[in-house]
């Protein structure tokens, strides 16, 4: 299993190119940090590999990747709806049994220090609280390919911390994981890094 991203290069129309050039082959088992300044694409980067954008030229290979899962840069939930719920949710439409699903869940929320609030509505989460939620969700969704996109952009540095660490324990040997970040401590939380400003280089380069 393992996503091969070969020549990769995007622009919108006759607008300079976000990046160009991008060869990285993605494994499971690691956590890329794909960081780069504001307008370079990470965003946009995302959506081609989850295969909802077409890259203007070079190919992404999904090698035995078909389910892709995505947290976004605000935690949406189920208000009334408790924090193990949210998480037990995936397990259950998978098949699993109500106590196999909640001795599962369970351990999730320990994973990502979210124990004492298993049983809180989402509602009743602080901002931290519910994107460590969505990240332990996604988790048991078992996803093939994960795509993070800013999950600290709307958080203070205290919260932020709280979310940088569970990301540095985000790493399984099922899940390819890309988080998109302009977060140093959310960078260095991740096992590698793809930095899309080196590419943006290579864009001025080929346009000379």
């Amino acid at each position: 299993m393992r996503v091969d991203v070969s020549g990769l290069g995007h622009r919108f129309g006759d607008r300079p190119w976000l990046f160009r050039g991008l060869d990285r082959t993605l494994h499971p088992g690691r956590v890329y940090a794909l960081t780069g300044p504001s307008g370079s694409g990470k965003s946009t980067l995302l959506a081609i590999l989850a295969g909802w954008m077409t890259a203007r030229e070079g190919s992404v290979e999904h090698r035995h990747v078909d389910d892709v899962g995505w947290v976004f840069q605000n935690p949406h939930g189920t208000p009334r709806r408790t924090a193990i719920d949210h998480v037990m949710f995936p397990l259950l439409a998978g098949g699993a049994r109500v106590r196999e699903a909640e001795a599962v869940a369970r351990g999730l929320l320990e994973r990502f220090r979210l124990v004492d609030v298993a049983d809180q509505q989402f509602r009743r989460l602080s901002g931290g609280e519910g994107q460590r939620l969505m990240l332990a969700r996604a988790v048991a969704a078992q996803p093939q390919l994960l795509l993070v996109d800013e999950p600290t952009a709307q958080l203070d540095l205290s919260t932020a911390r709280e979310v940088n660490q569970a990301i540095s324990r985000l790493a399984s040997p099922r899940t390819i994981i890309v988080v998109a970040t302009h977060n140093p401590e959310t960078r260095d939380s991740c096992t590698d890094h793809v930095d899309l400003g080196e590419h943006q280089d290579a864009t001025r380069a080929g346009g000379r």
